[in-house]
């Protein structure tokens, strides 16, 4: 999956929600389930989500949704596996990346 989002010090909530296209009820829901989310909060008490979040999110979402991980499931893979998700994440990201510019060359022939 890749996310559209510009690179910025603190990302809210919305804007995470919407790069996943999820509720942020889910978002919150994954910050109290997992351990690994740790959001900022400003002086009003909104989350603000750092780079390293967004890139704790993509990781989650990819095992819970793209992969169908249960909860307890990611949880565990997470807590056994701490380098390899990131790592197949990034790969399959760069992956995607080479294959549009693929296409584009291919349409522009």
């Amino acid at each position: 999956m890749q996310i559209e989002l510009p690179e910025k010090r603190y990302y809210s909530i919305g804007e995470i929600a919407k790069a996943f296209s999820v509720n942020t009820s889910l978002i919150r829901f994954w910050e109290k389930e997992f351990d690994i989310l740790k959001p900022k909060k400003n002086a009003k008490g909104n989350r603000m989500f750092t780079p390293e979040d967004l890139k704790n999110l993509k990781t989650i979402y990819h095992l819970v949704k793209e992969k169908g991980f249960t909860l307890d499931g990611a949880k565990d893979f997470l807590k056994n596996n701490k380098k390899t998700p990131l790592n197949t994440i990034e790969i399959i990201e760069k992956l995607e990346l080479i294959k549009k510019q693929l296409i584009i060359i291919k349409n522009e022939i």
